[in-house]
């Protein structure tokens, strides 16, 4: 880290097709959270913005947007449409680097799941099935979220259940 001010900052997408929840679960060589079950993410690039013309000026637009369909198309061979916002959390990981995680959820819009090597296996689930599996804490809570928001309710900021 160059200041105590910096970020690392990840974005993560609960991808939804027909009514159901992609997770997958972590490789166990991963450091933070091995062989959880999760959403696809990662981490801002700068060459997910430098690599292509601005938009004014000075600046990029849809950057977190063009992260997570880089991340969903690396580790699933997913292509997702219509992305939009459920939560922020932060996170300090094993190497005690801050991290801003945000959660973004997308539609489903073609492709079939192909993992890389930063996950060792996937499900499609309902909110309901997803209380059966080992997820990373929080993960359901975006899920309840997520899940309110696609039945028309007004979305509320996160909270344990």
């Amino acid at each position: 880290m160059t200041n105590e001010n910096s970020h690392d900052v990840v974005v993560t997408g609960i991808v939804v097709k027909e009514g159901k929840y992609l997770i997958t679960r972590r490789a166990l060589t991963k450091k933070n959270f091995p062989g959880k079950w999760t959403v696809p993410g990662g981490n801002l690039e700068m060459k997910d913005y430098l690599s292509r013309e601005k938009d004014t000026g000075s600046h990029w637009y849809n950057v977190l947007e063009e992260v997570l369909r880089r991340e969903v198309r690396e580790e699933t061979g997913l292509e997702i449409k219509n992305i939009g916002y459920v939560t922020s959390l932060s996170f300090i990981k094993s190497d005690n680097s801050p991290t801003l995680i945000i959660s973004l959820f997308a539609e489903h819009l073609n492709g079939e799941v192909v993992l890389n090597n930063e996950s060792i296996d996937y499900k499609w689930v309902s909110l309901e099935e997803a209380k059966n599996y080992d997820l990373i804490e929080g993960i359901y809570e975006e899920l309840i979220m997520l899940d309110n928001l696609l039945k028309g309710n007004k979305i509320n900021e996160w909270k344990k259940e």
